[in-house]
C-alpha cells in the first residue's frame, strides 16, 4: 500500500524536527545580524537533539523507522551544528571571505563526520541491539556548547578578537574528523549539560538586559 505522504510523522521524530526548525529560524536571524537570537537557537536546537534519541527509544520502531531515524537525525544535524554555526560564524566576522571559506571546510567537515557516524552505527545495529555506549570523533552538538560560550566571551570583553570565532570552528572541525573515542553522556552528563546550556541562556539575557537599561 503507498504511503499517502513520504516520510514518519510518530512522537519519536518530533525533537527532531522542531530542531531543524530552531535551526533554520536561527539561521534567518544571523543574517539578519540578530546573533543572541541566532545563537538561543542553537541551544534550543542542542536540546532538542540531546533528548530525541532518548524519546524514540520509549517506541518499538520497525527496521525501515530506525533506518529513517538515523537519517533523518543527521541531516537536521548538519543543518543544526553544521551549516547555522558556519552563518553565524561568518556573519559575527563581518563577512570576511577567509572566515567564510574556514565555514565553508567546518560544515564539510561535519557533513563527512555525521555521514560516517550513519554507516558506523547502521552496521553496528545491524550486529547487537545495544544501545551505543561511545562515539568515534567529537559529537557535532558539542559546537551548540562552545559557540555560545565563545560569544558570551566576545560580548562580556573577557577576549575582544574575532579570530576566536574562525579558530573555534577550525579545532571543532578537526575534532569531528579526529579518531578519538568519546564516552557518550548518561544521565549525569546530560544534566550538566543541559544546566551549562541554562547559564549560557541566563548570560545572555543578562547582557541584553544590561545593554538595553
Amino acid at each position: 500500500m503507498k504511503k499517502k505522504i513520504l516520510g514518519y510523522y510518530d512522537y519519536t521524530v518530533i525533537l527532531t524536527y522542531c530542531g531543524m526548525f530552531f535551526a533554520f529560524q536561527g539561521i534567518l536571524w544571523a543574517i539578519g545580524q540578530n546573533y543572541w537570537e541566532a545563537v538561543l537557537c542553537l541551544i534550543l536546537a542542542g536540546v532538542c537533539d540531546m533528548f530525541d534519541g532518548t524519546v524514540a527509544s520509549t517506541k518499538t520502531r520497525t527496521d525501515s523507522e530506525k533506518r529513517f531515524g538515523i537519517q533523518i537525525d543527521s541531516l537536521s544535524d548538519l543543518i543544526s551544528f553544521g551549516v547555522l554555526p558556519g552563518v553565524i560564524v561568518y556573519m559575527v566576522s563581518e563577512k570576511n571571505p577567509w572566515v567564510g571559506m574556514v565555514a565553508s571546510v567546518f560544515v564539510l567537515c561535519a557533513l563527512i563526520r555525521l555521514a560516517f557516524f550513519n554507516v558506523m552505527e547502521e552496521e553496528r545495529q545491524g550486529q547487537t541491539t545495544e544501545k551505543r555506549k561511545s562515539y568515534l570523533g567529537v559529537p557535532v552538538t558539542t559546537i551548540a556548547i562552545l559557540l555560545p560560550m565563545v560569544y558570551l566571551a566576545y560580548n562580556y570583553r573577557f577576549c575582544k578578537n574575532r579570530i576566536l570565532f574562525p579558530a573555534l570552528l577550525v579545532f571543532t572541525g578537526i575534532g569531528y574528523l579526529s579518531p578519538v573515542e568519546i564516552k557518550k553522556p548518561g544521565t549525569r552528563g546530560k544534566i550538566a549539560l543541559l544546566l551549562l546550556g541554562m547559564l549560557e541562556v541566563v548570560g545572555m539575557f543578562c547582557y541584553i538586559r544590561w545593554n538595553v537599561m
